[in-house]
């Protein structure tokens, strides 16, 4: 797990008339903020069960990014882990994960995929986003924004099931918030305006690692219902244009998922961020032909 920098972007900078500066988790050691948690439940296990000289095996329900990370962190500790995982998910995530000695189940969607995860015995189930761990490992992410940054005024995140940005808001709580859902799957702008979590219908998106209903019993909900200042949605052309022109001004590659916070920005989905502002890339784990086909169309964000 590495300190990642947190990067000035001109052309940001200039779009928006704020200092943007980009958080660049895509340059962890698989590819996403995922180890930070993963790493942390890991260890925080290992530590529990240390006088019993325990060695157990880990479950869990994966879009891609958090099983990786926490088929890496098993792997180093010599833990067994099953990932049940969407068959849809981005063929880079599936076989990194494969590499890193995982088991796979592959479901029909995310959802299906939390469903087996938490009925199957004889193993630790470690939430991709609802574990406690996990959400303390994400929120470093935070710390080390305002260590390096303690003017920011805003931090962009996007917003899946909730560990990043409820990790970040506790972390920093003297940074305003702001997280960003693909319109295609909302569950945390649905549930906030019923004032409970609710069911919704998920569509595909460019941003894999963000679709999915949320747990009944998560804490990111009421993390992010009190600490959240606001909650955006992009569309799947503003995603499109984002990791074009992540890709072509900032020379990274990110995925769908790491670059929604980037689409707010791009779309004007968000406004009065203040003068500095801090957009977390959380992951660059897309497929290769995802991502030419994207930087071959005109909409892949300005040169």
């Amino acid at each position: 797990m590495l300190r990642t920098p947190l990067r000035h972007s001109p052309w940001l900078s200039e779009l928006t008339g704020s200092v943007v500066r980009l958080k660049l988790e895509t340059l962890q050691p698989t590819f996403s903020y995922k180890i930070r948690g993963a790493f942390n439940a890991v260890l925080k296990l290992r530590d529990r069960d240390r006088d019993r000289a325990l060695r157990p095996a880990l479950v869990t329900a994966s879009a891609g990014n958090h099983g990786r990370a926490l088929a890496h962190a098993a792997r180093l500790a010599g833990l067994p882990l099953t990932v049940y995982v969407s068959a849809h998910a981005p063929r880079v995530k599936l076989e990194a994960m494969r590499a890193e000695g995982a088991d796979l189940r592959l479901c029909d969607d995310y959802d299906a995929a939390e469903q087996s995860a938490k009925a199957h015995g004889g193993a630790v189930f470690i939430s991709p986003y609802a574990h406690h761990d996990v959400i303390a490992g994400a929120g470093t992410v935070g710390l080390e924004i305002v260590e390096d940054w303690p003017e920011v005024d805003t931090i962009v995140v996007a917003i899946g099931g909730g560990g990043l940005i409820s990790g970040i808001a506790m972390a920093a709580p003297s940074a305003a918030i702001v997280g960003v859902e693909a319109a295609a799957s909302s569950p945390f702008t649905a549930g906030l305006a019923a004032g409970r979590i609710v069911q919704i219908d998920v569509q595909p998106t460019l941003a894999d690692g963000l679709a999915g209903n949320l747990d009944p019993d998560t804490p990111t909900f009421g993390i992010v219902r009190s600490r959240v200042g606001r909650v955006v949605r992009v569309s799947e052309d503003s995603l499109r244009a984002a990791i074009g022109g992540v890709v072509r001004n900032e020379r990274l590659v990110v995925e769908g998922a790491g670059a929604a916070g980037v689409a707010a920005l791009l779309s004007g989905d968000v406004s009065d961020l203040g003068g500095r502002v801090a957009v977390v890339l959380s992951g660059g784990n897309i497929d290769s032909h995802v991502l030419a086909g994207i930087l071959s169309e005109r909409n892949g964000g300005p040169a």
